[in-house]
């Protein structure tokens, strides 16, 4: 009998993993970043009428015009960045499959993926999927970007390096300087920036640069985001990549084959919504979740771990070690049955060659309303209480 193979050797997710944990022991679920309050009545409003209006069939397969076009003026007005809807964007099935299908129709077996650890969980196996090899390269938290040290990984065998800003999990917002030297190395060995970048309006220190805007970067950085984060519709699953017009060509047809398309009257809706919500929604955005960030980061200084506020995304990496020595799998566990509070290990965001990196760490979502985080903190201030590790 023949076997899978290839990804015989990946984990379930840890993040999803967490979530059905967190239900079996009715925890507050700080683990899986998703929002617990309403998309806005102008999205909500415009799905139900597209419906209604009995737009449930397939849409164009790479995306219903109407929003390619809201998409384009979009990346227009808030990045000066000219895109053809026509030839140079493409609606996925959210981010996650917006990766996959890029990689697919850019990566060739045995190329080289870089992947900046800790990451999002996904970007291993993805890699890995497409037959390439995933170099995984340590950013040391709270640190910039060692750009000398990159440019010693980073060769003629790399095709691509995937960025994501504001990260998850670590909240970093990459500068212009590391964007320009991250840029530099792609010139110089043919590569393309991949930039996951579904946090770009939730960003509280400094602003949102997309690399594609950098000087010469146009034709060799692919742009992935959606609307999950922006518009709180994580089931939604209407994610977006702006490439050059022959890369959107071969992610098209990899696109085709794997989803055929994203569901008709939900894009219709994200048209809306990006056509109608102005700055101030994007603004008032911003500063709600900065006040959620300040909330939870106080609370977990109370409660007795180390960290630092994120500078954009809705997630906090912290060190629990002066808590407890247990290790994080067995922490997060702990945590999430015996004080309410659910988290994701640290680990699940490193590669297995990082032995021991983010052990002593779990990540923390705050995308919640605040009667819920504050709840959430009051809980977490038990800890230093009860006997752990």
């Amino acid at each position: 009998m023949r076997t899978a193979r290839r990804t015989h050797s990946f984990t379930e997710s840890v993040i999803r993993g967490m979530t059905r944990l967190a239900m079996e022991h009715d925890a507050i679920n700080l683990a899986q970043g998703f929002p617990n309050f309403p998309a806005p009545d102008v999205l909500k409003e415009a799905a139900v009428r597209a419906i209604r209006d009995d737009i449930n069939q397939y849409a164009v397969t790479w995306g219903a015009p109407r929003l390619r076009r809201a998409l384009a003026q979009k990346y227009h007005e808030w990045y000066g960045m000219e895109v053809d809807p026509e030839a140079e964007l493409t609606v996925c099935c959210g981010a996650t499959e917006a990766m996959v299908s890029t990689l697919m129709a850019i990566v060739d077996p045995g190329d080289q993926v870089v992947v900046f650890e800790p990451f999002y969980e996904n970007y291993g196996p993805d890699a890995i999927l497409c037959g390439a090899d995933p170099v995984f390269f340590p950013m040391d938290l709270g640190e910039s970007l060692d750009l000398e040290r990159l440019a010693g990984v980073v060769s003629d065998r790399t095709r691509a390096i995937i960025v994501n800003t504001p990260n998850n999990p670590t909240g970093h917002v990459f500068s212009r300087v590391e964007l320009e030297g991250i840029a530099g190395l792609c010139r110089r060995h043919d590569a393309y920036v991949v930039t996951d970048e579904i946090y770009e309006h939730i960003a509280y220190d400094g602003p949102h640069i997309p690399v594609a805007t950098l000087p010469d970067m146009r034709d060799r950085a692919i742009t992935i985001s959606g609307a999950s984060k922006t518009f709180g519709v994580t089931g939604w699953r209407i994610g977006t990549i702006v490439a050059p017009a022959d890369v959107t060509n071969a992610i098209r047809k990899v696109h085709d084959f794997l989803t055929v398309g994203a569901p008709a009257p939900l894009q219709e809706a994200v048209a809306v919504a990006l056509e109608e919500l102005g700055p101030e929604y994007y603004a008032d955005l911003a500063t709600a979740y900065r006040g959620r960030r300040d909330r939870v980061y106080s609370g977990l200084v109370e409660a007795g771990f180390r960290c630092e506020p994120p500078g954009g995304a809705y997630y906090i990496l912290a060190d629990f070690s002066d808590v407890s020595g247990l290790p994080d799998d067995e922490f997060a566990t702990w945590l999430t049955a015996e004080i309410g509070v659910a988290s994701v290990p640290g680990s699940s965001f490193y590669s297995q060659s990082a032995e021991g990196q983010g052990r002593s760490m779990v990540r923390f979502a705050f995308c919640k309303t605040d009667d819920l985080l504050d709840e959430a903190v009051s809980r977490l201030q038990r800890i230093r209480a009860e006997a752990v590790g």
